[in-house]
């Protein structure tokens, strides 16, 4: 059974200089809740775990799960370069009440095709909660490869992986050899389209932090056959998406939330506010969309 069909949020979190600001947290949540986001991800990459204490990332989930109440699937992004920690902190994230997990792969370690399936595997036999490995070898130096992801796939609660290589050629075989077996999310907002024609049952997605029902057009068109549709919708927002990753993520998306009036804040360090250029480049493409005045 998928986890989700369609777009799930890849969720910014708001910092201010007392830590995550709740106020603008939840009120994000509902204007994601009210364009009909279909999962909302919380401590993801966009979210900012590496910054984060494991207080602040278990508060974080927590009160996801109490402000979401069941009305969509909260997935909670656990994954480190440390199978031992990764597998505590899915523990505390099923305990805390997230519907599913987000496991990106130990990074810096580099390790073999052989140690992402021990350390996948000893994820899974510690929770019951079903599974979305992550695969994002432009930040982890790690590529899990379309076997490997089927060899995954025979897991019992790992039923999803979200792809983000930008490889349109391990895209097709990743779906050609899991299709029936595990589900493919879109880790790349420039490739949804792309990926639903393929057969992908939709996108962890950046862009719908700030445009969670223009995202969710491109899969539903998808979702119901109307291919040129979705296609011009892609290609709509594809200035915007192309701004929103002219700067490291998420630093346009932070950015972005700010020009739409919600308490984003900024990122933590080392990652730095956008240069006012993009910014500039980033609010013209939001207002070509009738996101901003």
């Amino acid at each position: 059974m998928s986890v989700f069909k369609g777009v799930g949020v890849a969720l910014i979190t708001p910092f201010d200089e007392n830590g995550i600001n709740f106020d603008a947290f939840g009120n994000i949540i509902e204007f994601l809740i009210e364009n009909k986001a279909d999962a909302l991800c919380v401590c993801g990459t966009t979210g900012e775990p590496s910054t984060m204490t494991k207080e602040e990332k278990s508060a974080a989930i927590a009160f996801a799960v109490k402000k979401v109440a069941g009305r969509v699937p909260v997935v909670a992004g656990c994954g480190c370069n440390n199978t031992a920690e990764t597998v505590e902190n899915a523990k505390t994230a099923q305990a805390l009440g997230a519907d599913a997990l987000l496991i990106v792969t130990p990074y810096y370690n580099k390790c073999t095709q052989n140690g992402l399936i021990a350390h996948y595997s000893a994820v899974a036999k510690s929770v019951d909660i079903p599974i979305i490995v992550y695969n994002v070898p432009g930040r982890t130096g790690v590529n899990i490869l379309p076997r490997t992801a089927l060899k995954l796939s025979e897991i019992k609660n790992i039923v999803a992986i979200k792809e983000a290589g930008g490889n349109i050629d391990q895209l097709q075989e990743l779906v050609r050899l899991t299709e029936g077996k595990m589900d493919v999310y879109l880790g790349e907002d420039a490739l949804t389209y792309v990926g639903m024609a393929l057969g992908a049952k939709g996108v962890i997605s950046v862009a719908a932090n700030a445009a969670p029902a223009l995202m969710r057009n491109i899969t539903e068109s998808a979702f119901r056959g109307e291919w040129e549709k979705a296609r011009a919708q892609q290609l709509k927002l594809l200035p915007f998406i192309k701004n929103l990753f002219c700067e490291v993520n998420p630093i346009p998306a932070k950015k972005a939330m700010c020009l739409l009036g919600f308490n984003a804040g900024v990122p933590r360090l080392p990652l730095t506010e956008m240069e006012e250029e993009n910014a500039l480049k980033l609010r013209d493409s939001m207002r070509e969309l009738g996101l901003i005045n």
